[in-house]
């Protein structure tokens, strides 16, 4: 029997604490071509997607992919994300949730596979990690 990856299950895991808790859940993700999102809000090979039950339409988290539709300035499209693609689940409001590797056969080339008479690609940069938010709130000063 295939071994079943336990990603899909934490992704699951990590949405319901964040929908019960009142956060805001977001998935980072490292675009290529299996990748299904408008390319205009790719940035540096990289999106970051709001799944909220507010911010989304058909939300379908399954082992295999996330998938739903969203609208991108004012404009409905339909996103597909494939697990393996998959750099972070966290809550917005205060950066918790977890990172995931991509896989090394998912990200690049290895150099041994690289053909002998071809230049060396150029090293493709990892993606950044969440930024987690300030954690002082903003205070309201009255001015007389």
């Amino acid at each position: 029997m295939a071994e079943v990856s336990t990603k899909p299950y934490l992704i699951r895991a990590i949405y319901d604490w964040c929908t019960d808790s009142g956060f805001t859940p977001y998935v980072a993700v490292a675009v290529d071509e299996t990748v299904r999102v408008p390319a205009e809000f790719v940035n540096n090979g990289e999106i970051v997607l709001n799944v909220s039950a507010l911010a989304t339409s058909r939300l379908l988290i399954d082992n295999e992919a996330i998938s739903f539709q969203a609208r991108f300035g004012g404009v409905p499209r339909e996103v597909y994300v494939p697990m393996g693609r998959i750099v972070a689940v966290y809550a917005r409001e205060n950066g918790q949730g977890m990172a995931f590797e991509v896989p090394r056969a998912l990200s690049a080339p290895a150099p041994s596979e690289a053909e002998p008479d071809a230049q060396p690609a150029p090293e493709t940069p990892q993606p950044p990690q969440p930024t987690k938010p300030a954690t002082e709130r903003p205070k309201l000063t009255r001015v007389k």
